[in-house]
């Protein structure tokens, strides 16, 4: 009866430990994605997007906090897994040919002020995971300031009508954008 009872006892405390910690309430860093149809063919940045939670001034530069990013001055453009572009259809971004397909997105942020988006053909990988011969092209960002804070890091597909469109990354006080064209 003792054992019984012993073993009934392990068994319910094995049960308790197993179950999993309830959820802690949203991650920091949650998923997101953007999405547009330009010309009739998807385009599909998916990221996670973190915030700025209080770091204004305490992001990008020399002594910033994503200066502690192994791959820095190049950043993953959002956090966790690297930020992933689909495309249905061959780009034109900054006068280069990016065909149709599925690249990874980071940032040369060498100049806080003068951005250079990466377009990069390794895929699926952890986002500071980066190889710089898996470039496909390099193309200048166009900088301004946002009217206001942006907490949370955040892609934005504005179609321009006739095949046209507007890729903008806007985060704290920074908001990079290209133009593109499918073709």
């Amino acid at each position: 009866m003792k054992c019984l009872l012993a073993c009934t006892s392990l068994l319910i405390a094995a049960t308790l430990s197993a179950q999993p910690a309830p959820p802690k309430g949203p991650p920091p860093s949650p998923a997101a994605t953007e999405s547009a149809t330009i010309a009739g063919k998807a385009i599909t940045i998916s990221y996670s997007s973190p915030g700025v939670k209080g770091r204004a001034g305490q992001l990008f530069g020399k002594d910033g906090r994503i200066s502690h990013d192994p791959t820095y001055p190049v950043w993953r453009a959002g956090a966790n897994l690297a930020t992933k572009l689909h495309t249905d259809a061959d780009l034109t971004i900054g006068g280069l040919l990016v065909p149709k397909g599925d690249y990874t997105l980071y940032v040369d942020i060498t100049d806080p002020a003068n951005w250079v988006l990466i377009i990069n053909k390794q895929v699926g990988q952890w986002g500071t995971i980066y190889d710089s011969h898996q470039d496909l092209t390099r193309v200048k960002l166009t900088m301004e300031k946002p009217p206001a804070l942006v907490e949370n890091l955040k892609y934005t597909i504005k179609d321009l009508g006739k095949g046209k469109a507007k890729l903008s990354l806007a985060w704290e006080n920074l908001c990079g954008t290209v133009s593109f064209a499918v073709k």
